[in-house]
C-alpha cells in the first residue's frame, strides 16, 4: 500500500546550505498495517508523513502509495488522488474555522466528488456519530474542546472512505484521557482494515500499533513488529 524506495528530502537553508531531513529511506507498508513512527524532534517523522500524503515532494527516490507513483503526478491530479486515497490528521486539527463541524465534513466530500451528493450529509452525520460528535455538528471548531476538534478532524479524514490514514502527532496537544480515546479510535480503524501510519511521541498510541518504525537523523534505525494491544 505504501512503498518508499531510496527517498531523500532536503531543504534549503540560509547561506546556500542544505538540510537533509530524510536520507535514503526505503520502507514498505502493507495494506491493513498499523504502523507507529517514532523519533526525536528533527528526525524526519513529519517529512515522511508529508511525502506519503503527497503534501510535499521528495528530492530523490520514489514514493508509491495506493498503487500510484506520486512523484510523477501533477498538483491537480495529486489533490484529487489524495482526497480519495489518503486521510490526513494534523496535530493542530486544520479545521476551517468559519464552517461548522458538519460543513467541514461536507466540504471535504464536495471537493473530491467521490461520495454522491445525495448521501453526503447522511455520511457526515454517521461519521460524527461514530466519533461521538453528532450533537456538536452545528458548532464551529472554536466552540469545541481540543479533543473534540481532533475527533472531528479524524472524522473529516474519513469522509471519503480512504484506504490509508496518516496522522502527525494527533495527540500532541491533548490530555492523557482524551489521548487514550483517540488511541482507541485508531485501534478501531485498524480493526476495520484501514492502513494507518501514525507519527507520535505518545506511548499509548504506539502500543496500539502492530509495528514500530524509528527514525533518527533522517534514517530508519529500527523497524520492529509488536503485538498490538487487544481491542
Amino acid at each position: 500500500m505504501i512503498e518508499l524506495d531510496g527517498v531523500e528530502k532536503s531543504f534549503a537553508l540560509r547561506g546556500g546550505r542544505q538540510f537533509a531531513a530524510l536520507r535514503g529511506v526505503s520502507l514498505a507498508v502493507a495494506a491493513g498495517e498499523h504502523v507507529a513512527v517514532l523519533g526525536k524532534s528533527g528526525s524526519g517523522k513529519s517529512t515522511l508523513i508529508n511525502l506519503i500524503a503527497a503534501l510535499d515532494r521528495c528530492t530523490a527516490g520514489r514514493v508509491r502509495v495506493a498503487g500510484v507513483d506520486v512523484t510523477r503526478m501533477g498538483e491537480s491530479a495529486l489533490a484529487l488522488w489524495r482526497g480519495r486515497n489518503v486521510g490526513v490528521v494534523f496535530q493542530f486539527f486544520q479545521l476551517m474555522p468559519t464552517l461548522t463541524i458538519a460543513e467541514n465534513m461536507l466540504l471535504a466530500m464536495e471537493l473530491v466528488g467521490h461520495v454522491p451528493s445525495g448521501i453526503q450529509r447522511a455520511r457526515a452525520m454517521e461519521l460524527l456519530e461514530r466519533v461521538g460528535l453528532a450533537d456538536q455538528s452545528h458548532k464551529l471548531p472554536s466552540m469545541l474542546s481540543g479533543g473534540q476538534q481532533q475527533r472531528a478532524a479524524i472524522a473529516r479524514a474519513l469522509a471519503n472512505d480512504p484506504p490509508i490514514v496518516v496522522a502527525d502527532e494527533p495527540t500532541g496537544n491533548l490530555d492523557s484521557e482524551t489521548s487514550a480515546g483517540i488511541g482507541a479510535l485508531f485501534d478501531e480503524l485498524a480493526g476495520q482494515g484501514k492502513t494507518l501510519l501514525i507519527v507520535t511521541h505518545d506511548a499509548n498510541i504506539a502500543r496500539g500499533a502492530g509495528r514500530i518504525v524509528e527514525l533518527k537523523d533522517g534514517v530508519v534505525v529500527a523497524d520492529t513488529a509488536q503485538a498490538a494491544r487487544a481491542a
